[in-house]
């Protein structure tokens, strides 16, 4: 949570929130606050495609009144200002996605996630960036130009969940909804010094044909460890139009019981990664972190390659995004991002579906018997100390030595390639050009409780992000 001495833009959801019940606080106060911060640090951030404000005060409105005791009693994110990826429609508003091509397109049916936040009393400020189609880890497109990371203007929050983390980080909102297909909501997390998680396969109801994707998954960013948890149980649990979608709805704990007696398995390079040693020594102050919480933490290593887990999430890509991204390249051409058109090729050049799945089974076997001898897995996020804010793809990263493509850099896609575990991306500290590092938490198939505990000891443990003086300066 955040202290005493932490400006109302950069509060928690928790914090508004008891702060609403004390009547310390009115919504309304809060919603300004946000607005006013966004005024002052969007023409430098760039995260915000558009505003909600109407229907935005209405909402915070209505919370006032309900916290005063006149109606009905305030619901789980009752007040609290939230921003929504621009890739979550919202029936009768523009669906653009980052594209010229999709300039004005206006949504038909609304996202389950749009739904549930509405129903639990979010006030629903504002839509945030991505990069085209959400096909790459920095955000930067023809229609929304560059959204940049408030730590460092040079350097990107990351992609596609790019505004999203950007927005928390700048104080331009309190909670924000990402969605994850290689690293989406993790990748701008790490690089915005934020708190995201990737549910496991099915968890979130969603749209089709990315509700049936087991890569996909939708789901919760913010300032805490507890906003994500709250966040996330608002989403969660069956959607009647969405058959992937699981019952019973899955309620994360509020109050997580200590993490010491946990087992955890550190691995900082997932097999043959490159990772940069001021990544590494961060990821190994987590496991430390950990340890002093009463969690048992031993470094284990991995039979995975980079290059055969390229060729397993290739032949996947192929087949669902890489086909509809295909046929837009096909017809648009050069109206589309280099990134996107790259997308494409890479995906349509890959092997076939069964051979990938045969392959998704094949790396998880040693992950899923190591975690039969433990309770998580521990990892870095990104493995480097940044992406440049104006990246379209062509660039290389040279991480440790080794020159790679942004794509086959990050440490998340593994994690989407075995969709059904939990994956909760916390802060493990700074970088020198200013840039945060962070951490995945990888749980068992469908053990997202655990995560959760581990998240939360370490949160306590290194005292970073619930700190107020670690927000970046604007």
């Amino acid at each position: 949570m955040g202290g005493p001495t932490t400006e109302l833009h950069h509060l928690t959801a928790s914090s508004a929130i008891e702060l609403f019940r004390s009547r310390e606080l009115s919504p309304v106060e809060l919603l300004d606050a946000v607005v006013a911060r966004t005024e002052k640090v969007e023409g430098r951030v760039n995260a915000v495609t558009g505003q909600l404000l109407d229907t935005a005060y209405e909402s915070a409105r209505e919370a006032e009144r309900r916290y005063a005791g006149s109606g009905p009693a305030p619901r789980p994110l009752e007040g609290v200002p939230l921003a929504l990826k621009e890739e979550h429609p919202i029936a009768g508003h523009t669906i653009e996605e980052g594209s010229l091509i999709a300039q004005g397109e206006i949504a038909e049916v609304s996202h389950p996630v749009v739904e549930r936040v509405l129903a639990a009393g979010a006030v629903v400020h504002s839509r945030l960036t991505t990069p085209e189609f959400c096909c790459a880890p920095f955000t930067n497109s023809k229609l929304w130009g560059v959204t940049r990371n408030p730590w460092n203007l040079e350097q990107t929050p990351g992609g596609s969940s790019g505004g999203s983390g950007a927005a928390l980080a700048a104080g331009e909102t309190i909670l924000a909804t990402g969605s994850d297909i290689g690293g989406s909501i993790r990748i701008p997390a790490s690089f915005c010094g934020v708190v995201g998680f990737k549910a496991p396969f099915g968890r979130v109801p969603g749209l089709p044909p990315y509700n049936s994707d087991t890569y996909c998954a939708d789901g919760p960013m913010g300032r805490s460890v507890a906003d994500v948890a709250m966040l996330q149980n608002v989403l969660a649990g069956p959607h009647p139009h969405d058959q992937a979608s699981l019952r019973p709805a899955y309620v994360l704990p509020t109050d997580p019981a200590p993490a010491a007696g946990l087992k955890v398995a550190l691995c900082v390079t997932l097999g043959d990664f490159p990772v940069d040693p001021v990544v590494a020594a961060n990821t190994r102050a987590a496991a430390e972190a950990l340890r002093s919480m009463g969690v048992t933490v031993d470094e284990v290593t991995l039979p995975w390659s980079r290059e055969r887990i390229a060729e397993i999430s290739w032949a996947h890509f192929g087949e669902i995004m890489g086909a509809e991204i295909g046929a837009l390249v096909e017809e648009y051409g050069d109206h589309l991002m280099p990134y996107t058109r790259r997308f494409a090729e890479r995906a349509l050049a890959g092997g076939g579906f069964a051979a990938g799945l045969v392959g998704e089974s094949e790396l998880y076997r040693p992950l899923g018997e190591l975690l039969e001898d433990y309770d998580a897995l521990l990892c870095p996020t990104v493995p480097a100390q940044g992406i440049a804010a104006d990246a379209i793809g062509d660039e290389l990263l040279d991480i440790d030595g080794t020159r790679t493509t942004f794509m086959d850099a990050m440490l998340t896609l593994p994690f989407n390639v075995i969709g059904r575990v939990p994956v909760l991306a916390v802060p493990s500290g700074l970088a020198p050009n200013g840039v945060p590092t962070g951490v995945q938490l990888v749980g068992r198939t469908y053990d997202d409780a655990t995560v959760f505990r581990l998240g939360a000891a370490l949160e306590s443990a290194l005292a970073l992000w619930t700190q107020p003086d670690w927000w970046p300066a604007l």
